[in-house]
């Protein structure tokens, strides 16, 4: 029996996990691509819709849509724009998986709508539960939408927990690599420049994600997800320093056993977990060696040198709409620290004082969310002149 292709929307197909996604996909006869979406990497979504053929293209920047129009004008597919558009490919009757792979908090409102329409989400953008994970995950148990985490760490928590009963459950342990500046002392980073940072040790990732690593703020919104994902408290995640990357997270029972998932560190393992689930098939990502492992080791982080850690944790603890202010401000400043317009520190210093600046809603709307990211943008944009 022919098994029938699984039809997929990428949001942010020209990005990192988006662009290795589509190589999954060209590998293997098990996926369609339904729709492809862009912000404005024009050249980019046109030689993927040249290549996988979609039934939509979608560009959020809707200054592009007429070149797009015209470079695409030849092929049968159909051109939309903005988060109308957007919502329109996440929702269609036909998609089976919408793998959202945009950064910044515009995954949010499109991942919302598929999660009403009950489809099943390859999650990599962070923001989502960041900012929205109180109001994300009840709608999606109430849709019936399954959440399948995207990120390498996220996803090894979820295959560890696989058939064990939640009451069992002691801690996650979230492993971090430590970023490109693991081995510097707080004097060597506070001068030391973006392009340094985007030297990752490890991982192949997009250049926004690769310093949040090297800041170890990429490790606090994955502390905030996995509260969301796995419905545990604070006190129940662990982030242990890892500088190797081959254990990609691990889970503690109340027996004190630990189960953990391994692997090379490389993201398409994560993303054929999440298009593939519940199945494992075989793929062109290369095994793991142990004989060529010469050692596994492990760190506490040092939140004094990467203060970005616990800021975000405290933001958890604090709650309501302080997650987004948190994850707004962080957005710009990356932009601003990759752009050499401020220093490394300069990005958890304005994140605290800012953090400190803003009234805080608890039990917030979608409303309140989006006024509370765009408030703190402005600030941010503002302060930075």
């Amino acid at each position: 029996m022919i098994k029938q292709k699984k039809k997929i929307t990428i949001l942010g197909s020209t990005g990192s996990v988006g662009t290795q996604a589509l190589d999954i996909i060209r590998e293997s006869d098990r996926y369609e691509v339904f729709a492809l979406t862009c912000n404005t990497n024009i050249s980019k979504v046109v030689e993927q819709a040249k290549l996988f053929s979609p039934r939509y293209v979608v560009v959020f920047d809707e200054t592009h849509y007429k070149s797009l129009k015209y470079e695409l004008d030849s092929l049968s597919i159909d051109i939309l724009v903005g988060m109308d558009g957007l919502i329109q490919v996440v929702t269609d009757k036909e998609v089976d998986i919408v793998l959202t792979s945009v950064v910044g908090n515009i995954g949010l409102k499109p991942t919302l709508e598929a999660v009403k329409a009950g489809k099943t989400i390859a999650l990599a953008n962070k923001e989502t539960l960041v900012t929205a994970g109180e109001i994300i995950i009840p709608l999606a148990k109430q849709y019936g939408s399954k959440i399948l985490p995207v990120d390498s760490e996220h996803s090894a928590i979820f295959q560890c927990l696989n058939g064990e009963s939640s009451e069992s459950l002691d801690k996650i342990i979230l492993t971090a690599s430590g970023g490109a500046f693991r081995n510097y002392s707080k004097d060597e980073i506070r001068i030391l420049k973006a392009s340094e940072a985007l030297k990752h040790p490890n991982w192949t990732m997009g250049r926004k994600i690769t310093i949040d690593s090297a800041t170890l703020m990429n490790k606090g919104l994955e502390f905030i997800e996995a509260k969301w994902l796995f419905d545990v408290t604070s006190e129940q995640i662990e982030v242990i320093v890892h500088p190797q990357s081959i254990i990609h997270s691990m889970v503690q029972f109340k027996d004190h056993s630990v189960i953990a998932q391994l692997g090379v560190p490389d993201m398409r393992v994560p993303i054929i977990y999440a298009l593939d689930y519940p199945e494992r098939n075989i793929n062109s990502v290369k095994p793991l060696d142990f004989t060529k492992l010469s050692a596994l080791t492990f760190e506490k982080p040092d939140l004094d040198r990467f203060p970005c850690l616990g800021i975000a944790i405290e933001a958890l603890r604090l709650g309501g709409t302080m997650p987004t202010v948190m994850n707004a401000a962080n957005e710009i400043l990356v932009e601003s620290y990759l752009k050499d317009k401020i220093g490394f520190y300069d990005i958890s210093d304005t994140i605290l004082s800012t953090m400190n600046r803003f009234s805080n809603i608890i039990k917030p709307t979608l409303d309140d969310i989006f006024e509370a990211d765009l408030e703190t943008r402005t600030y941010i944009k503002k302060l930075l002149g």
